[in-house]
């Protein structure tokens, strides 16, 4: 069976973390909706993207993706399969309904459709899951360093139908700071763009990595490299986003994709690897 971390319910602390309960990683209960994080455990697919990988795109058989889907739609159970988006590191948001599956490019998706479910596919970056009070209307973000630069998490905000002060956001399993390794230029795009990076500066090491596509590219065996490196926090950096953009409730799953081999794939720890999915759905 699928392994499914769920989020429903009454409100809970700012940072705090799910639990294991029958299977499951149940986050906090803010979102009014359905809403959670799948685990790698639970399917079919073999290898590198053993065994729940829900991505068509990765080096894995189609036809394990599709059953491995199908038991994310019915353990979760979930009225409809997810919208799923080919996505691009940029700032495209899109509704449900405009969605062609595994097409339509975006990085954000979101509904004001009962029963419609949103979703984004991860493996380092950061899962934003967004609802507003009522459940009326919901969206699923994807964002690595490059995608928080370039505004996706404003950009879904403002297209959503809804006063920011009225959402709540929930930030899923992502790659750790202390995981994250990246140079100067990446910090200086961010802080470019008007986003202020949360980060600490990193010993020199001989294994740098070079400034990154996406919050999971692996690193690469250099010599030795005495420039400043930083340990870059995407979830943090994520979370003030949220807050400076005015929404009411934000939460942080606080688990580290690439430190939990067991539970996550991690593109930057494993290179070849699947994705795992964060999903949404207004009430029915």
């Amino acid at each position: 069976m699928a392994s499914v971390n769920s989020a429903t319910g009454p409100s809970s602390p700012s940072n705090s973390k799910s639990t294991l309960q029958d299977g499951l990683l149940l986050a906090p209960g803010e979102l009014p909706v359905q809403a959670g994080f799948t685990l790698r455990g639970g399917g079919v697919s073999e290898g590198p993207c053993a065994s729940l990988n829900l991505a068509l795109h990765v080096d894995d058989n189609p036809a394990a993706v599709h059953e491995n889907r199908r038991r994310l739609v019915e353990q979760a159970g979930l009225a409809e399969a997810p919208r799923w988006l080919r996505q691009v590191h940029g700032t495209r948001v899109v509704h449900g309904d405009a969605v062609q599956p595994d097409l339509t490019e975006a990085d954000a998706v979101w509904s004001d459709r009962p029963g419609q479910v949103c979703a984004v596919l991860i493996a380092d970056c950061v899962p934003v899951l967004l609802a507003d009070r009522s459940g009326r209307c919901v969206a699923a973000v994807h964002a690595g360093w490059r995608g928080l630069a370039a505004g996706i998490i404003p950009q879904t905000i403002a297209t959503l139908p809804a006063p920011a002060a009225a959402l709540i956001a929930h930030i899923g399993p992502c790659i750790g700071r202390d995981a994250y390794q990246v140079g100067p230029e990446v910090i200086q795009q961010i802080a470019r763009a008007g986003v202020e990076p949360v980060c600490q500066p990193s010993a020199p090491t001989s294994t740098t990595v070079p400034a990154a596509a996406s919050a999971g590219d692996r690193a690469v065996d250099r010599a030795p490299d005495r420039s400043p490196r930083f340990q870059l926090d995407l979830a943090a950096t994520a979370h003030a986003i949220l807050l400076k953009a005015g929404v009411g409730q934000v939460s942080t799953e606080d688990r580290c994709t690439c430190s939990d081999p067991s539970r996550f794939f991690s593109y930057r720890r494993d290179g070849i690897t699947g994705r795992f999915a964060a999903y949404v759905a207004c009430r029915g």
